[in-house]
């Protein structure tokens, strides 16, 4: 719960605002995005949401916020519960981002695939009632993929809850193990016909991404969309190998995708082709295989 004492002074004057428990982790910056900007180390509200559409994403990131960190001085409980039910926010064709962010992931971003052989959790949101009876409604969860060690956070919970298969990289099986499914090596692994799990170490020794019917690429930490840049980006820090990394997203360039869907950063949708194009461009950036970041 946010505490009007601890009001950062960067927020704009208004109902909105962000407290100093901020962690900066960017959600409250994707789902609301002309309202929030980073200022300094910190998210501040840099204009008060004004119209409807503009309200109902600031309550979205308000309970999404994985701190609870943005609060208003006059909550409005219709539009609290319909930004409450708004989640898990659909994207498309049976794919959707959880909300409610966990302070365990510093903040990463979950999704949601619903489909005719078994739901799929990707990372973990907060385990939360809401979520549990929202996953319920769809049909449960049967397989939970964890890109990496980082974003784990209450995997383990939903896994009991739904007798759910937890799927992890053997190089980061630490962060969950008594995982059901561990991944060894560093060659793609299909499952049925329309998924793929590709290892791309390189954050982690044990990163991985999911390919969805070659059009939703799920990345964790190793792929993001950057609103200031325009363009996709990597890890520069916080990295276990940077020839490593430079590799796999090479790598990735022999996957056709269309949505780039991160557990950091912002998610964005591109023709196949132009895909191709920004991910050519940060390979370009990074250095070719066998070279070295710049």
């Amino acid at each position: 719960m946010a505490d009007r004492n601890k009001r950062l002074d960067s927020n704009v004057p208004g109902n909105f605002y962000v407290d100093a428990t901020c962690i900066n982790c960017d959600t409250c910056r994707q789902l609301a995005p002309l309202s929030f900007e980073e200022v300094g180390d910190y998210s501040a509200v840099s204009r008060q949401p004004d119209h409807d559409l503009q309200i109902h994403q600031a309550y979205q990131a308000l309970l999404a916020c994985p701190v609870g960190s943005i609060g208003t001085e006059h909550s409005d409980k219709a539009r609290l519960q319909t930004a409450m039910a708004s989640f898990p926010l659909r994207i498309e064709n049976g794919v959707s981002y959880c909300g409610f962010n966990s302070e365990k992931s510093f903040g990463a971003n979950s999704f949601f695939i619903e489909h005719q052989d078994g739901n799929w959790l990707i990372d973990s949101p907060r385990y939360i009632k809401h979520l549990i009876e929202a996953f319920e409604r769809r049909g449960g969860i049967a397989q939970i993929f964890l890109t990496h060690k980082d974003d784990v956070a209450d995997a383990d919970k939903y896994a009991a809850h739904f007798g759910a298969k937890r799927i992890i990289h053997q190089a980061d099986s630490d962060a969950a193990p008594t995982a059901e499914w561990v991944i060894g090596g560093e060659e793609t692994v299909r499952v049925g016909a329309e998924f793929q799990i590709i290892p791309v170490p390189g954050h982690t020794a044990g990163s991985i991404v999911l390919l969805y019917r070659e059009r939703f690429l799920f990345t964790g930490d190793h792929l993001w969309w950057n609103q200031h840049t325009r363009s996709l980006e990597a890890p520069t820090r916080l990295i276990w190998r940077k020839w490593a990394l430079v590799e796999s997203i090479e790598k990735l360039l022999d996957y056709p995708f269309e949505w780039v869907l991160a557990g950091h950063g912002d998610r964005i949708y591109f023709p196949r082709s132009e895909m191709q194009a920004q991910l050519s461009a940060l390979v370009k950036r990074r250095g070719t295989k066998g070279g070295v970041l710049r």
